[in-house]
């Protein structure tokens, strides 16, 4: 639709074409992301493909030395009197043999199977361990890591040694072990800090996350539970279950994907209204402060951060029990001839008790951004307004509104996939209760947010196996949205223009 088409539409109208226009996009943007997936894929083939070309060379064309470095890390920079790199290069095989030989060579042999030898009983009383197919999974990914790495140093000698080669033709002299230190202390030196930084991060969260995710392809639960039991392999099963329901035999698999189901939009929908309401309430407070004429505005921020203050689980514990049939706001009513609200019992009061309260604990953080926004809005917008005769509602929907969404759309996302994953203020005020459904698992309830749902899956029902697929869905759809999202934002596509 062209500029004046969209102005000669009354204001309802724009607002129905502005709705209409965001959902088409979104779709559009949604094909796009994956349609754009191939592409990728073409440019890691593209980048595989060189690496083949180079291997192909150094093997055609390189010396002898450069042929034996693919059995011997390091051989080709040795016999070029690159001490220091080819030596570097050879104690970094053997330790991987030595590994491999002594630790992770027995974990990736039983890897496909993940272990067939039960923890039995002798006739004495004493238990004969037999395999964990948890370590077997847990070692068995990181191997697969130390693999990974070393592909890449057996990559990189012989790129190495096949670039003395090519430098040795032309006359050029190689690098000395005294400048290979130098560079260690110069070029390297920011690699070299933020190694023992990228090995925690490898061991803590690396390791951790691709062994979940290995789970959700497994039957790793409170059956299968190692030392005493194995788990195995069993395909996209899980997913099935929770997307279809035909992955379990019996009514569970239909229990789990109605409840995926129930939750999923939950969630949603939660996300959506803790957002917004925060966000435009907390604006509107901001602006309400933040007005000339206003007084006190010391005191009413200082009472803000105050409530912020406060540890926020504690909070919600005080208001779970504040809320509860026998606490203090059914007391209240009860003394004043009122009947009582089941503010936790009733699956809908509770579903609205926890975006209320979700507002007391929220606002105060997006009346402070927000002040810090308004206090930066140039005052020769509203003075250039003011001369040109708007009034004070189309100077807040045509320059604080704009202004205020440029800057905190990025915020604005980060919390939408925030209250996604809101585990506090579900699980500390109402449990994710209350649990009244009988067509949902015996975990789950109605205020049960996808990340809480996951946490009794795994704390109460020990069913990691579908909880790891659950925290895949989770990752997916997060990740989703934020690329979708932020790409079409004008903070990201008119970053240059903020002033």
């Amino acid at each position: 639709m062209a500029d004046l088409e969209y102005l000669s539409l009354s204001k309802p109208r724009r607002v129905l074409y502005k709705t209409r226009h965001f959902f088409s996009e979104f779709g559009k943007n949604f094909s796009k992301f994956f349609k754009s997936i191939p592409g990728k894929f073409v440019n890691l083939g593209k980048k595989f493909k060189e690496i083949f070309e180079n291997l192909s060379d150094a093997m055609l064309y390189g010396s002898w030395s450069t042929k034996v470095s693919f059995l011997i890390f390091g051989f080709g920079n040795i016999m070029h009197k690159q001490f220091f790199r080819g030596f570097l290069y050879l104690l970094f095989e053997i330790v991987f043999v030595l590994y491999m030989v002594f630790f992770g060579g027995g974990y990736i042999g039983k890897f496909g199977t993940l272990g067939t030898v039960l923890t039995q009983e002798s006739d004495s009383g004493f238990k004969i361990a037999g395999d964990n197919s948890f370590n077997i999974l847990l070692f068995g990914v990181a191997t697969i890591l130390i693999i990974l790495c070393t592909v890449y140093v057996w990559y990189s000698s012989i790129k190495q040694s096949y670039s003395c080669d090519e430098m040795t033709a032309i006359n050029k002299k190689l690098a000395s072990g005294r400048d290979d230190i130098k560079q260690l202390g110069n070029k390297y030196y920011s690699s070299i800090l933020l190694a023992l930084p990228v090995l925690g991060l490898v061991i803590f969260t690396i390791i951790p996350l691709i062994f979940m995710i290995f789970v959700a392809f497994t039957n790793y639960n409170a059956i299968h539970m190692p030392p005493e039991k194995l788990f195995t392999w069993v395909g996209f099963d899980n997913f099935s279950t929770v997307l279809t329901g035909n992955g379990i035999a019996g009514g569970d698999g239909v229990k789990f994907n109605y409840t995926f189901r129930t939750v999923l939009l939950w969630t949603i929908v939660w996300a959506i209204l803790a957002t917004f309401t925060n966000f435009f309430l907390g604006m509107l407070v901001a602006l309400v402060i933040n007005r000339k004429g206003i007084k006190l505005k010391k005191m009413w921020r200082t009472i803000l951060i105050t409530t912020i203050a406060i540890p926020q689980f504690i909070s919600l514990l005080i208001m779970s029990k504040m809320l509860q049939p026998d606490g203090i706001y059914n007391i209240i009513l009860k003394s004043i001839g009122l009947p009582t609200i089941s503010f936790l019992t009733d699956p809908w009061i509770a579903k609205i008790t926890v975006v209320v309260v979700n507002l007391w604990v929220g606002i105060p953080y997006t009346v402070l951004s927000c002040t810090g926004i308004l206090m930066n809005i140039p005052d020769d917008l509203y003075e250039a307004a003011r001369i040109d005769g708007a009034n004070p509602h189309k100077m807040f929907a045509n320059i604080t509104l704009p202004y205020m969404m440029f800057v905190m759309t990025p915020s604005l996302i980060t919390t939408f996939i925030g209250n996604l994953n809101n585990f506090n203020i579900i699980f500390l005020l109402t449990g994710g209760g209350p649990n009244l459904d009988p067509g949902m698992v015996s975990t789950a309830g109605q205020t049960d947010l996808l990340i809480t749902w996951l946490y009794k899956l795994t704390v109460n029902d020990q069913q990691y196996d579908i909880a790891s697929v659950i925290g895949i869905l989770v990752f997916i759809i997060c990740a989703v949205l934020s690329l979708i999202f932020y790409s079409r934002s004008n903070s990201f596509k008119n970053e240059e223009d903020f002033q």
